[in-house]
């Protein structure tokens, strides 16, 4: 699977954990910065990841910051991205079983990061279950 990655300064650390992980799971990374924990500007981050996502070229996202909220509002403004903001591995699966979600959101400053590489873990390998509800969140895009 090929995975893009986008994170602001107060995520680079896990951006950077996530993506050894990914890579030692064969998957494919981009990696669309930041590049250190220098402040950023984290739309300028996330923006690109949302949309090689919603454009086809990833198959899903992963985007970081300090909380992550604010991460899953930029990710969300883009159509064709389903972003999940995940705080736990409840929430990263039923992002992807029940809403299909093609990219998540982790905040650094509020799961530690053995949850975060589960949540990841999980958000990689669950299905999404299907149902005519989703038909509905898609028209809304």
């Amino acid at each position: 699977m090929k995975i893009a990655l986008g994170s602001d300064h107060a995520g680079f650390a896990y951006k950077e954990k996530v993506k050894a992980l990914l890579l030692s799971l064969r998957h494919e990374v981009k990696d669309c910065g930041t590049n250190s924990e220098a402040p950023v500007p984290y739309p300028q981050f996330i923006r690109p990841a949302a949309q090689a996502v919603a454009n086809g070229e990833c198959e899903r996202g992963i985007v970081f910051g300090g909380s992550g909220n604010g991460e899953a509002m930029v990710a969300n403004k883009v159509k064709g991205v389903r972003c999940a903001y995940v705080w736990n591995v409840e929430t990263a699966e039923l992002g992807r079983k029940h809403n299909d979600a093609n990219v998540m959101a982790i905040g650094q400053r509020m799961i530690s990061e053995y949850i975060a590489l589960e949540c990841v873990r999980i958000f990689l390998d669950t299905p999404f279950e299907g149902g005519r509800h989703i038909e509905r969140i898609r028209e809304i895009e």
